[in-house]
């Protein structure tokens, strides 16, 4: 009989630590998440930077007149599609 109480008694005391590390990877996954929310919001906001840097490199070509053919190209496709966003802008007010 006494050798069944330890059994359970192992059993119970495993379960136990089972417990605390389950409790303890559930906070350091919660900790992970939080980083990893972090560390894509900082990619989107230098994501953003990257572009409004581009944006102002094409305007300074652009004021200098040192644009290369590509480089007319792209700013034109920019400004076009820069047109069909205040376009839209335009038919959602007058509506």
């Amino acid at each position: 009989m006494a050798e069944m109480e330890d059994h359970i008694i192992r059993v119970n005391n495993k379960l136990q630590q089972l417990l605390k590390q389950y409790l303890l990877l559930q906070k350091e996954n919660e900790k992970l998440r939080g980083t990893l929310k972090d560390l894509q919001q900082n990619r989107e906001q230098e994501a953003e930077e990257v572009s409004r840097l581009q944006q102002q490199v094409s305007i300074l070509k652009t004021s200098i007149g040192q644009m290369t053919e590509t480089d007319k190209k792209a700013f034109e496709k920019q400004i076009n599609q820069y047109i069909k966003e205040v376009d839209k802008c335009i038919g959602l007010l007058s509506e």
